[in-house]
């Protein structure tokens, strides 16, 4: 080997663990910034976030309302009317010309 060579092959092994760093630095700041969870994500999770509110929202007055319901069944004071119809409507004993209203859900 020339002493031309050594020099180049000594320029490269200084040089690589440097450049090794910079390849782990880089690597690690585009997943920050481009990454599943970096920032450009940052306005997708706001977006989730709302649509989630929004249908925590639903859910809870669905909640409410299954919760009155079931209030109206308890059977220590249960509503005559709603019980009534609950068991006619499930066992089929409505007659032809009857008309069942049923409860908005």
């Amino acid at each position: 080997m020339g002493r031309a060579t050594q020099k180049s092959m000594g320029l490269i092994r200084r040089a690589a663990l440097p450049a090794l760093a910079l390849v782990i630095i880089g690597t690690f700041g585009g997943h920050a910034v481009a990454g599943p969870n970096g920032l450009l994500a940052l306005g997708g999770y706001h977006r989730d976030l709302e649509q989630r509110k929004v249908e925590l929202a639903r859910l809870e007055t669905q909640r409410d309302q299954l919760k009155h319901r079931s209030a109206l069944l308890d059977p220590k004071k249960a509503d005559p009317d709603l019980a009534d119809e609950l068991v006619r409507r499930d066992l089929g004993l409505v007659r032809p010309d009857e008309v069942v209203v049923p409860l908005e859900d």
